[in-house]
């Protein structure tokens, strides 16, 4: 008797792992573009509260859709915080019971601010700052544990999105993008809209054209002057933007990331100087000069360049 039930236990524990083992995510972009546009206040949040950054990341997502929800989307909301004792901006919804009070934000930032106090202070997570930052499946059994959520499945859902994108990397960070922490707070996207993703490379910032950007548009998101943008990527103000194109936030450098010290690039159908030279982060008029090459020169397929 005791033998069956043991193997009745043993039955029913591997079925439960194998249903939470089936509800794993698939990676998939809009996730992604969201932990590269939050990562570095996850991080400044960690070195300042010793809440791992993959928890914060995990539950940002889980909690906002990625950004997307209601409460992010109209509030700033990342987390899903109730108002409690909050004397802040509120805003209303349906969750547990109709027509919620939920704290709202004036930006990301605060958000991830108030999530890390909202952890901190509260007696009844004080357990969970016994545990290591890097020990990022006891954090999430023990949110569950204390509460944070009723979802029964709550703890997995956060370990699954932790391990398919690879955020306890983050947990090991000894710094943050300064720029990246500081524009989360001072920027605040229309209804809607979510922000670019800021991408770092080559002593400089850029981010990735959408459908419908114009440098008008951009610069007022990233506080920059469009024509400097026009400018700091070598283009014409009124050019009509392609989705995918790099945008440069700074002037570009006069010669690509050391990596490439001693690496040609070779030529490939459909590029021309100026998207290689966009690709490095370089100066076009460095470019052709690095390779002696006059302005009206006929970039051939399998050509090779100097970029350093």
């Amino acid at each position: 008797m005791i033998q069956m039930k043991r193997f009745i236990s043993f039955l029913f524990l591997a079925l439960v792992s194998m249903s939470v083992c089936a509800q794993k995510p698939k990676w998939n972009s809009v996730y992604q573009a969201y932990i590269d546009q939050y990562k570095d206040i996850a991080i400044e949040q960690m070195l300042k509260y010793h809440i791992p950054a993959s928890i914060t990341l995990a539950q940002g997502l889980l909690e906002s859709g990625a950004g997307k929800s209601t409460l992010a989307v109209k509030g700033n909301n990342h987390f899903g915080i109730k108002c409690h004792d909050w004397l802040g901006r509120t805003i209303y919804k349906d969750d547990d019971a109709t027509n919620e009070c939920f704290r709202a934000y004036d930006n990301a930032l605060q958000s991830f601010e108030d999530h890390s106090k909202f952890l901190r202070q509260h007696k009844r997570y004080a357990s969970l700052f016994e545990l290591r930052t890097t020990d990022y499946s006891g954090w999430a059994v023990g949110l569950k544990r204390c509460g944070y959520a009723t979802s029964p499945t709550y703890a997995q859902s956060l370990i699954n999105i932790i391990e398919v994108y690879n955020l306890s990397q983050y947990d090991h960070a000894t710094s943050y993008d300064s720029y990246l922490v500081q524009r989360a707070g001072t920027d605040k996207p229309a209804q809607g809209n979510t922000l670019h993703p800021i991408y770092r490379y080559n002593k400089n910032y850029y981010l990735k054209a959408r459908q419908g950007d114009t440098f008008k548009s951009i610069g007022k998101e990233v506080q920059i002057s469009g024509r400097s943008l026009a400018k700091y990527n070598e283009r014409d103000y009124h050019d009509t933007l392609k989705e995918g194109d790099i945008i440069y936030l700074k002037k570009k450098q006069k010669r690509a990331d050391k990596e490439y010290k001693g690496v040609d690039h070779v030529v490939q159908p459909g590029e021309s100087m100026y998207l290689i030279s966009q690709r490095y982060g370089i100066r076009l008029k460095r470019l052709y000069k690095m390779n002696k090459l006059s302005p009206d020169y006929q970039l051939r397929v399998g050509d090779r360049l100097r970029v350093y």
